[in-house]
């Protein structure tokens, strides 16, 4: 097990290899999407279990959008089920859910879903778990450029300061970045949050990515050194 002393205190994952994994498999590209949603489940409990405070999971970006339309609805509908099964579980576990990105492209009920999520889960304080849906880094990026100028704020702007205008405004930056599935780039995915971040690639597709890879994962953080471009004499 992970060493409590070096513990990441916010982990960020890339789900990939969902559609990949049910090809390997002679399945439907959306049957690894339901098998996708199930390891997410596991992956949230594991998480908390083992004493992370945040969590970003990285579930749909405003790429995406570009899929068949097809893929697209069932991808919302999963999405819709999920919030729906899963919302009293999140406050029973103590998981404070937030969502981040382009809210406003998302069908209606998945975004009274999220709201409601949001509302029921606002007093658990256990761990964060965020979603980034419909997000994309440098649209976050632009819409806190924006922000800030509407607030007046443009000329006094420092690195704390501009970061109380991003989506995840109020949670530690990410320690950890995991990516799953082979491939080795970031996908727009936290580009200001994770300038320092430590990352994590594995070859195993996210419906097999289970509690032990993330244990292999946080094990490999600790052995690192992290010295924000400082040196260490």
């Amino acid at each position: 097990m992970p060493l409590k002393e070096k513990f990441p205190e916010h982990i960020g994952i890339i789900m990939d290899g969902n559609g990949r994994w049910a090809a390997s498999r002679g399945l439907p590209r959306m049957e690894g999407h339901r098998r996708g949603a199930e390891r997410a489940k596991e992956i949230i409990l594991a998480a908390k279990d083992l004493g992370v405070r945040a969590l970003t999971l990285y579930i749909f970006s405003l790429e995406n959008w570009q899929r068949p339309q097809a893929e697209i609805a069932v991808l919302m509908k999963l999405l819709e089920i999920y919030l729906q099964r899963e919302m009293y579980e999140f406050r029973k576990e103590g998981i404070r859910f937030r969502a981040i990105g382009e809210m406003w492209k998302l069908p209606k009920g998945v975004q009274r879903l999220i709201t409601e999520t949001e509302g029921l889960t606002s007093a658990c304080a256990r761990m964060d778990l965020i979603a980034a849906i419909s997000y994309s880094g440098r649209n976050e990026i632009l819409r806190a450029v924006k922000k800030a100028i509407a607030s007046g704020a443009d000329g006094e702007l420092d690195e704390s300061r501009f970061s109380a205008f991003l989506d995840t405004a109020g949670v530690p930056e990410p320690d950890l970045i995991i990516r799953t599935s082979g491939e080795r780039r970031i996908s727009n995915f936290l580009l200001w949050q994770s300038a320092y971040a430590e990352f994590y690639f594995t070859d195993t597709f996210w419906p097999d990515f289970g509690k032990e890879e993330l244990v292999r994962a946080i094990e490999d953080y600790q052995m690192r050194e992290r010295r924000f471009g400082a040196v260490k004499l």
